[in-house]
């Protein structure tokens, strides 16, 4: 059985370390389930306030998430590296859908991969506004060609 593009390194465009914690280990030795979702969150905000210049603390807008799943191929544990990964898959005026991933550091085929999409909202009002050119631009830069099906 060939792997999903989705879960392949090559697939995504943006990596940043992650590490594990003792907490993150449940009773079965691994990674609990939840972790996965905060390590994708944790992966699509670090490259918007590093890449971006989104400010989460007075910006103008601010992203909620609307949408997320995950697919587990192989479990993660305490002290193993991890590697977080991201890609733009969908960018639309207001919303923009991610390819984020999950690697053992150094590792080709994802743990664990997935989709997340956030909604950009004006923090006072909190409806959809049009992404700002900084953001739209940070964003252009890690899309996918080729949306994947």
């Amino acid at each position: 059985m060939t792997a999903s593009p989705l879960s392949q390194r090559t697939h995504y465009r943006w990596f940043t370390p992650i590490t594990t914690r003792w907490m993150d280990n449940d009773v079965y030795g691994h990674a609990n389930n939840v972790n996965y979702y905060s390590w994708f969150d944790t992966t699509a905000n670090r490259y918007l306030i590093e890449a971006c210049g989104l400010d989460i603390h007075r910006g103008e807008q601010i992203g909620y998430i609307v949408h997320s799943e995950c697919f587990y191929t192989s479990a993660v544990a305490f002290p193993d590296e991890l590697e977080g990964a991201l890609c733009v898959n969908k960018l639309g005026n207001s919303s923009v859908e991610y390819g984020v991933a999950i690697f053992r550091r150094g590792e080709t085929i994802a743990a664990a991969h997935g989709r997340f999409t956030h909604v950009f909202v004006n923090r006072q009002s909190e409806r959809p506004m049009p992404m700002a050119p900084a953001l739209r631009q940070g964003l252009e830069k890690i899309q996918r060609e080729i949306e994947p099906s």
